[in-house]
């Protein structure tokens, strides 16, 4: 068990079939609503539309009683949050850069795609740091229009990580969402990545 969510639940495994390691994302509840599983085939649609080395691949989308399972590649990777809380020192900005310019990268294929991210932050970017691979994951909100009008909702209820949304994100700014909220998630991971 890689991380558990309140809608889901991500592992590490194996493939049996020819043994290449793979990561499960499924879906929590044994019985999920529609929009659940709306959002699981979504999600899978998105990437696979995507052939970006920067951003994570999606092998199958497998149905299991009832429920759905994700199968994703996987990098032998960690999220760039626990990563950095698991280093003895702060990034450099030698170490930086070259990291910044691959989600970066990822982020303009998303883009280039009209897809919305809306949930950037530093435990969507896995980053392995033998191999310098880096991937921008979990694309579990995110939609393919070039803008949205989002609702006012209460904090408890907003999508996406809340310190890292953008203010129009929250629907408290009288403005439409398009790929611009993805750069002030982007600004606010980066910082947090430097500091």
């Amino acid at each position: 068990l890689l991380h558990s969510g309140d809608n889901s639940e991500v592992y590490r495994a194996i493939r049996v079939a020819d043994n290449q390691p793979v990561v499960l994302k499924k879906l929590k509840s044994p019985y999920p609503t529609p929009e659940q599983i709306r959002r699981y085939r979504q999600e899978y649609q998105l990437i696979g539309s995507l052939q970006s080395p920067n951003v994570i691949r999606a092998y199958a989308l497998e149905e299991q009683r009832k429920s759905f399972a994700i199968i994703l590649e996987d990098v032998g990777g960690i999220a760039i949050g626990q990563w950095l809380a698991q280093r003895e020192q702060s990034l450099t900005i030698g170490e930086f850069l070259p990291l910044a310019l691959k989600i970066a990268e990822g982020l303009k294929q998303l883009h280039a795609h009209h897809i919305i991210h809306k949930d950037i932050n530093p435990s969507n970017i896995v980053v392995n740091p033998a191999t310098g691979v880096v991937k921008i994951i979990d694309l579990g909100i995110a939609t393919q229009l070039d803008r949205e009008t989002p609702l006012l909702k209460a904090p408890r209820e907003l999508e996406g990580t809340l310190p890292y949304l953008s203010p129009e994100q929250t629907g408290r700014m009288n403005r439409t969402l398009d790929y611009r909220s993805d750069f002030y998630s982007l600004g606010a991971t980066f910082y947090e990545m430097l500091t």
